[in-house]
């Protein structure tokens, strides 16, 4: 199925997508650069994260950050508004799985406290310091990638079923706070999308959540980044505070 892209929508906007050295933050990032826009990607992998600009273009700028870090997210926010003059969007896309296919009297404390850090803390300080930003302009669309594991949660996944639960709980609240203004506060849910994400889980981890997929297939990395470009939009102006689905059928609310 080719994209139908739409004329230059995203012209003269800046945006900002984490964990955009792959999978779906290469995705968005391309769609979005396809629509006219110029992109920061943002990743603790420097070396991906460069080859992934190159290969994005002239219109792709890369920057090494780690989501966890505080003093490097807002100074990256910092320094990206202060060149550009502007950050109309940010997509966090950066994550990790963490430990699966466990029971959680099997799940190490120390692995399921990194995944919630990771997920969930740093898609707070992702939205935190976009948000001080984009006030600047009363204008921007901040996305965070959920899961349908926040919703229903997935067997053998309480980590990450627990923060991905806590970024569409952080999204709800963040979105009351600023409905009054230029700015919304979304979130994504898919199902599984063939990443490196998942390609790295457990095999029996993967068809369990695939069987669950009524359509019995995974999403693709192109219609994840045709509904993310959409809720980054000027025309997605009246949603905000929600978790959109994306699960072949999986989520029904």
């Amino acid at each position: 199925m080719k994209t139908q892209l739409w004329n230059n929508r995203f012209s003269d906007q800046v945006a900002v997508i984490t964990g955009g050295a792959d999978g779906l933050g290469f995705a968005i990032a391309g769609r979005l650069i396809g629509e006219g826009a110029t992109v920061w990607l943002l990743d603790r992998d420097e070396a991906r994260l460069k080859a992934a600009a190159n290969k994005l273009g002239s219109k792709a700028h890369a920057l090494a950050a780690d989501i966890v870090n505080e003093a490097q997210i807002q100074s990256g926010f910092e320094g990206i508004y202060a060149g550009e003059n502007r950050i109309d969007i940010v997509v966090n896309c950066a994550g990790i799985v963490g430990p699966n296919n466990r029971k959680i009297t099997e799940t190490p404390t120390d692995g399921y406290e990194q995944v919630l850090r990771v997920n969930l803390f740093g898609s707070f300080l992702v939205c935190k310091h976009a948000l001080v930003q984009m006030q600047k302009r009363n204008y921007g669309r901040v996305l965070l990638i959920a899961s349908i594991a926040g919703k229903e949660g997935n067997a053998g996944m309480c980590g990450y079923s627990s923060a991905k639960a806590g970024v569409i709980g952080l999204v709800k609240s963040a979105g009351k706070e600023f409905a009054e203004t230029g700015i919304t506060i979304n979130a994504l849910a898919p199902a599984v999308v063939r990443t490196a994400l998942v390609e790295g889980m457990e095999p029996a981890q993967v068809k369990y959540m695939t069987d669950k997929i009524p359509m019995k297939r995974c999403g693709t990395l192109e219609e994840v980044a045709s509904l993310a470009t959409w809720i980054v939009s000027p025309e997605a102006s009246f949603n905000t505070g929600f978790t959109f689905d994306l699960t072949g059928g999986r989520a029904v609310y």
